[in-house]
């Protein structure tokens, strides 16, 4: 057997999953064992993913690479289907690293690290499975799987308020992942043939009605996950309430699995419905940038102001999938990867910080960095990337998210006006709640009860090296975007393109008001679809 015959994608996926199942008979009393054990197959993972891409993967190829296919349950046409592409291997390398270091973040778990460490696991394998199923039923089955480790690591190892966060959080996503298997039976049947094959389904054709309605079925259930306003309020309270650990899986995988889905299904998969709801996106995008920063400029609790820095940051994502461009395509993603790093070391560094104050209220935290002169320069950095300085990933996705929009030929002149100064009103509210969180926090009134003086200790060598591994990228993301952009730049070429090719065809059937129904601004000028029919010829 030759490299490319290896079922790298099935082993990457199982091996976590599989490993997880001999915790229960590890000889352990303290859990250190396990802890070492967990790590290690993270490791082994991660190195088997980078090993894999690095040797096998071609990054000029646009079509699905590590192709495997078996039928499992062929009474319902369920079949082990996985496969990579752009849009998924950077966002599979996303999710082996910050697993892997969220793993060496609880090392401080003693309250059942058995069941711990393999939630943890089972969940990794789960997240794997999401980015790379190529069956619409293995896809429903790995996104229901990954829910149930997640509530039960907030319900037992959360904050005080850990019952309602976690049953909030269970009922958001599985509620709205009614829409995902309804939505794609809709499709499934629909015409002369019956598949689940995702690929399959993107070449068919579809009622218009059953398309816009599994349009909007996918994305209230992947809205749900990113999150889009008004489906997020399950968000802040699952952070607040979560471990460390716990929320840097969050901000670091579990938004990244709507924005790709949103890629996936919508965008990819029914490019005619897409035409329809990207202004809907826009303007949910910019609600999402001003709604999440304003919302986070009023919150107390840190780890709530950075949950509602998530859902502002996740709103460029909306704008850069609706620009219609490629550099807006290539934007969202590179947003979805370089907010994952972000929001993962704000997160860890957060957790640092209650481990030694025991608090998340900023108001009794003051003062800290006079004590914590490391923990603050680290902390400083992430919350710099956060709020897109120069030199820092999310300068540039957010750059390349403008761009986007603002050179688009498919939205008039003045709604492009208005959603690129409403957008920029939000970054301009960014570098206020977080400057003014790291001022408060640490050089703030300092607490009399904390004993700065001799109870708070800097950050250890193991927490800087995490965070080391989180800072590191997304500097040099930042100093050189290629390094990540030339992993997906040809899909998301593809993407864009296709999505451009419906353009005429919706045009033709209401060449001059092709959202006034709904919308009066974003319109194609005739000029515009004539150019895209003849394009299309």
């Amino acid at each position: 057997m030759n490299a490319m015959e290896f079922p790298w994608l099935t082993a990457i996926i199982l091996f976590p999953l599989v490993a997880s199942l001999a915790i229960p008979i590890i000889p352990d009393k303290e859990g250190k064992t396990v802890r070492w054990y967990g790590l290690g197959v993270a490791i082994a993972d991660f190195a088997l993913m980078i090993y894999a891409f690095w040797h096998n993967y071609d990054f000029q190829n646009s079509t699905y690479q590590f192709v495997e296919k078996y039928s499992w349950v062929p009474q319902i046409g369920l079949n082990w289907s996985v496969a990579v592409d752009g849009l998924s291997m950077p966002l599979v390398l996303l999710t082996g690293l910050i697993n892997t270091l969220a793993i060496f973040a609880a090392w401080k778990v003693t309250n059942k690290p058995r069941l711990f460490y393999g939630l943890m696991l089972a969940m990794y394998s789960a997240q794997l499975g999401v980015f790379v199923a190529q069956d619409l039923l293995l896809f429903f089955l790995m996104w229901e799987i990954e829910l149930v480790p997640v509530y039960l690591l907030i319900s037992i190892w959360g904050g005080p308020k850990r019952q309602y966060a976690a049953t909030k959080f269970i009922l958001y996503t599985a509620a709205a992942s009614i829409f995902i298997l309804v939505g794609g039976f809709a499709l499934a049947f629909s015409g002369d043939t019956v598949t689940f094959d995702i690929a399959s389904l993107g070449m068919k054709e579809y009622p218009k009605a059953i398309e816009l309605l599994a349009y909007a079925g996918f994305l209230i259930a992947f809205g749900v996950k990113l999150p889009i306003f008004p489906l997020h309020t399950w968000l802040p309270d699952a952070h607040g309430e979560a471990s460390a650990p716990g929320s840097m899986i969050l901000a670091g995988v579990l938004l990244k699995m709507g924005g790709y889905s949103l890629i996936r299904f919508n965008m990819e998969m029914l490019p005619d419905a897409h035409v329809y709801f990207a202004p809907v996106l826009v303007i949910l995008g910019v609600v999402n940038i001003i709604y999440g920063a304003c919302c986070a400029f009023a919150q107390t609790n840190l780890k709530r102001r950075l949950a509602y820095s998530s859902i502002a940051h996740m709103g460029f994502v909306l704008i850069g999938l609706a620009s219609y461009t490629e550099i807006g395509v290539s934007g969202a993603m590179l947003q979805m990867v370089s907010h994952g790093l972000i929001a993962a070391s704000l997160f860890f560094l957060t957790g640092v910080t209650y481990e030694r104050t025991h608090s998340l209220m900023m108001d009794k935290i003051g003062g800290l960095g006079k004590v914590m002169p490391k923990t603050f320069a680290l902390y400083t950095a992430g919350a710099m990337a956060s709020l897109a300085l120069p030199g820092m990933s999310g300068f540039v996705g957010e750059l390349m998210v403008f761009l986007g929009i603002a050179t688009s030929d498919v939205y008039s002149s003045s709604f492009k006006v208005v959603v690129v100064l409403l957008s920029a009103v939000g970054v301009i509210l960014t570098p206020i709640y977080l400057l003014s969180m790291l001022r408060q926090v640490f050089y703030g009134q300092q607490s009399e009860e904390l004993h700065l003086d001799t109870v708070v200790p800097d950050i250890k060598p193991r927490e800087l090296f995490i965070t080391a591994c989180l800072i590191v990228p997304i500097i040099g993301i930042g100093l050189y975007p290629k390094l990540i952009t030339q992993t997906y730049d040809v899909k998301t070429v593809e993407v864009a393109s296709h999505a451009r090719q419906v353009l005429p065809v919706v045009a033709r059937q209401q060449p001059t008001s092709l959202y006034s129904q709904i919308f009066t601004v974003p319109t194609l000028a005739n000029a515009q679809v004539e150019s895209l029919v003849n394009i299309a010829k």
